[in-house]
C-alpha cells in the first residue's frame, strides 16, 4: 500500500512512500521511476541523499557495490545525465556537483535574469574554449565587444573559424578592429560566401584581414569594381586576381585610377609581365617607391626598358630584388650605390615631378584659354554675320 506523507520538510510537496519490505534493488528502480515522473512534470527533484534518509533499511545496504548505488538521474535539460557519488558516511550521501563545460546540474523551473545571463556567459565561454581560444583571449574578447551581445560575439567568431582562420589571428583581428563585432550576422555570412567565391577561404584570409579588416564592412560594389578592373583592364586571370587579393589586399582600398596607372607603369614602362607582377607582389607598393627605385636604376644604367621583342642590352635585375627588399639591401646589392646618393636623387626626382605637374597645369590652363579665345572669335564672327544679314535686309527694303 502506498501512503502520501504531507508532513515532509519540503513544504508544498507530497512525497510518495513505498512498501518497506522491498529490497534495495527494487527501491532503486522505484525511486528512479519516481524521479523521472517528477522531472517530466517539472516538480521539485528529489536527491538520492534525501531518499536514503527517508528509507531506513536502505542504509543497511550502503555497502553494496558502487554500480548499484551510482545511478543516473535525468536532468531537466532533456537527456543529459549526472552520476551520483556513492555513500560516504552513515548520515548522508554526497550531492552531485556542477561541472562547467561538461555536465549541467539539476536546475529550478524558473531562473532570474542574472542566472540566465550567467548561464549564457558560461555557454559562450565553453564554446570559445572548444574552438581553441585561451582564457586570456576570451577575457580580452569579452572586454572589447562594443555593445555586442554574447550570442553576436559567438556568431561572428564562428564565421571566422568556418573561413579557416585559427583562434590566434581571429583574436588579433577583432582586437584591432572591434567594429567587426557590430556586423549583422547575415551580412557576415553573405560576405563570407562571397569571399569563398573569390578564392579567399580555407585559410587564405589571414593576411587579408591583417592588412584590410574592412573587407567585411566595405561595400561589395567596391570590391566588385576592383576585381573587374584587374580582370578587364589589366587582363589578369581569375587565379591571378585571387593571388593578388591574397598577397596585396591593400589594392581593395586603392583608388582605381591609381591602381590602373601602377599596373601600366610596370607593364609598359618597366616591361614586367603579368606573372612577374603577381609573383613579386608589385601592386602592394606605393607608386612613389616604385618610381624612385626604378628610375634610379635606370639613370645608373642598371635597368633598361625592354623593346617590342622583350629584349634588353643589359640584364635587368629581378622585380623582387628591386621592391621586396629593404632600402639598405636595395642600395647594397641591386643599385650598388650609397645612401647619400640615393637621398639626393629622391629630392631631385620630387622637384622634377613638381615642375612637371606645374608645367602640366600651365599647359592645361593655356589650352583652356585658347579654347575660350576660339569661342570668343566664333561668337564675334557670328555677331558680324548677323549684322551683315541685317544690313542686307534693310537695303532690300
Amino acid at each position: 500500500m502506498f501512503v502520501w506523507n504531507q508532513g515532509s520538510k519540503y513544504s508544498g510537496s507530497k512525497v510518495l512512500w513505498c512498501p518497506l519490505h522491498w529490497d534495495s534493488e527494487e527501491l532503486i528502480v522505484f525511486w528512479s521511476c519516481v524521479l523521472q515522473v517528477l522531472d517530466w512534470h517539472r516538480l521539485i527533484p528529489l536527491t538520492w541523499a534525501w531518499m536514503a534518509r527517508q528509507t531506513p533499511h536502505l542504509g543497511e545496504q550502503r555497502r553494496m557495490t558502487a554500480s548499484l548505488l551510482r545511478k543516473l538521474t535525468t536532468a531537466s535539460n532533456g537527456g543529459v545525465t549526472e552520476e551520483l557519488s556513492c555513500v560516504r558516511s552513515n548520515n548522508y550521501v554526497q550531492e552531485p556537483e556542477c561541472r562547467r563545460n561538461r555536465v549541467q546540474c539539476l536546475l529550478e523551473k524558473q531562473r532570474t535574469p542574472v542566472e540566465q545571463g550567467s548561464l549564457e556567459l558560461e555557454r559562450v565561454i565553453s564554446s570559445l574554449l572548444d574552438m581553441g581560444f585561451s582564457n586570456a583571449h576570451i577575457n580580452e574578447l569579452l572586454s572589447i565587444r562594443p555593445g555586442a551581445s554574447l550570442q553576436q560575439l559567438l556568431d561572428i567568431i564562428s564565421e571566422f573559424i568556418l573561413l579557416g582562420l585559427n583562434p590566434e589571428p581571429v583574436y588579433v583581428v577583432l582586437k584591432k578592429s572591434p567594429q567587426l563585432l557590430k556586423l549583422p550576422i547575415m551580412q557576415m555570412r553573405k560576405r563570407s560566401s562571397y569571399l569563398r567565391k573569390l578564392g579567399l577561404g580555407e585559410g587564405k584570409l589571414k593576411r587579408v584581414l591583417y592588412c584590410c579588416p574592412e573587407i567585411f564592412t566595405m561595400r561589395q560594389q567596391d570590391i566588385n569594381d576592383t576585381v573587374r578592373l584587374l580582370k578587364e583592364k589589366c587582363l589578369f586571370t581569375a587565379q591571378q586576381v585571387t593571388k593578388i587579393l591574397h598577397s596585396c589586399p591593400s589594392v581593395l582600398r586603392e583608388d582605381l585610377g591609381q591602381l590602373e596607372y601602377k599596373f601600366q607603369y610596370a607593364y609598359f614602362r618597366m616591361g614586367v609581365k603579368h606573372p612577374d607582377i603577381v609573383k613579386s607582389e608589385y601592386l602592394q607598393y606605393s607608386l612613389t617607391k616604385i618610381k624612385q627605385r626604378h628610375i634610379y636604376l635606370e639613370r645608373l644604367g642598371r635597368y633598361q626598358t625592354p623593346d617590342k621583342k622583350g629584349q634588353t642590352q643589359i640584364p635587368n635585375p629581378l622585380v623582387k630584388d628591386i621592391f621586396r627588399v629593404s632600402e639598405a639591401e636595395f642600395l647594397a646589392r641591386t643599385a650598388c650605390s650609397s645612401v647619400e646618393e640615393f637621398e639626393v636623387f629622391k629630392k631631385l626626382l620630387a622637384r622634377e615631378e613638381e615642375e612637371s605637374d606645374s608645367s602640366t597645369s600651365d599647359d592645361k590652363r593655356a589650352s583652356l584659354d585658347e579654347d575660350e579665345d576660339e569661342d570668343d572669335e566664333e561668337d564675334d564672327e557670328a555677331e558680324d554675320d548677323d549684322e551683315d544679314e541685317d544690313d542686307e535686309e534693310e537695303e532690300q527694303l
